[in-house]
C-alpha cells in the first residue's frame, strides 16, 4: 500500500472509532487505510523520537515499515471493549514493535544500555549545572563510580557501536562518501606512490642486471629464482662450487654498483 494522501488534523478518538465501527461492518479495505492514513504521522513521530537510538547500519525505512505492520495489526486486533482508545492501543503496539526490532538489531545486552543511558543522564546534569562537560573523574564521581569502572563502561559502550561501511558521510569538502572511503588501505597496490616506487626499482633492477655476463644472469636466476645450490649449479655450469660463489660475488658487487 502507498501512502498517497496526508491527513489535515489529528483525528478524535470518536472520529477513529466510528471510523474503525465502520471498516468492522464493511470489511472494507478502503475504509481501513483511512485510519492507516490518519495515524500515519503517530507511527513517524515514534519512529524519529527513537532515531539516535537506531544503529548506524539500519535504515530508518525499516522501522517505519515495521512501525506501519503494527498499526495494520493494531486496527485488526483493537477492542474498544477493553477501555481504550484506538489511538492509546495501536500506539502501544507500534511503540513495542520498534522496541522489539531495535533490540533485534543491537547485539549488545540490555544493560549495557541502561548504564548507557545513565551516563548520558549524569554528562546532561552535570552540563545543566555547571555549563560544561565534565572530566572523566567529574563524570564518574556524577555516577558515584570508579573512574577505572567509567572506563570500563566506555570500552564496552565503544565496542558495541557496529557502523557500516557503506553509510553514507560528508567529505572534506561537503560531498557525501560511503566511510569505506575514507579508510587507509594496508594495500600498497592501493598507493599510486608506493606503486610508481616499486616500477622505478624493478625498471632500474632490470637495466642493471642486463649489465652482468650471461654466465652472472644464469647465475643468479639457478640461485634465486629455481633455488639451486651452488654445487648444483656448479655441476650444470662445469665448474667447481668455489667458481660459482665467486660468480656470484661477482655479479653482487656489480649489482650494488648500478643500483647505489
Amino acid at each position: 500500500m502507498q501512502i498517497t494522501e496526508k491527513p489535515t488534523r489529528r483525528p478524535t478518538a470518536s472520529e477513529a472509532l466510528r471510523i474503525w465501527q465502520e471498516y468492522k461492518r464493511s470489511g472494507d479495505r478502503a475504509v481501513r487505510d483511512r485510519l492507516i492514513f490518519m495515524f500515519t504521522p503517530m507511527v513517524r513521530y515514534i519512529v524519529y523520537r527513537k532515531i539516535r537510538e537506531i544503529p548506524a547500519q539500519c535504515e530508518v525505512d525499516d522501522f517505519l515499515s515495521c512501525g506501519m505492520e503494527a498499526l495494520m495489526h493494531s486496527i485488526e486486533r483493537f477492542d474498544p471493549a477493553k477501555g481504550a482508545t484506538l489511538e492509546q492501543f495501536a500506539w502501544t503496539r507500534i511503540q513495542g514493535a520498534v522496541l522489539d526490532e531495535l533490540r533485534r538489531h543491537d547485539w549488545a545486552p540490555r544493560s549495557l544500555r541502561a548504564a548507557e543511558r545513565q551516563i548520558n543522564a549524569a554528562r546532561r546534569s552535570f552540563a545543566e549545572r555547571t555549563e560544561r562537560q565534565p572530566t572523566r573523574e567529574e563524570l564518574a564521581a556524577e555516577l558515584q563510580i570508579t573512574a577505572q569502572e567509567l572506563t570500563r563502561r566506555l570500552d564496552e559502550l565503544s565496542r558495541a557501536e557496529v557502523s557500516s561501511l557503506h553509510q553514507t558521510i560528508n567529505g572534506d569538502d561537503d560531498t557525501a562518501i560511503e566511510r569505506i572511503d575514507t579508510l587507509q588501505s594496508e594495500d600498497e597496490s592501493c598507493d599510486p606512490v608506493a606503486m610508481a616506487e616499486r616500477n622505478d626499482i624493478k625498471q632500474r633492477f632490470r637495466a642493471a642486471f642486463g649489465t652482468l655476463s650471461e654466465r652472472e644472469r644464469q647465475v643468479a636466476v639457478l640461485l634465486y629464482v629455481e633455488e639451486w645450490t651452488l654445487r648444483d649449479i656448479g655441476e650444470r655450469l662445469g665448474v667447481s662450487e668455489s667458481r660459482v660463489s665467486q660468480i656470484h660475488t661477482e655479479l653482487r658487487r656489480r649489482l650494488r654498483e648500478q643500483l647505489a
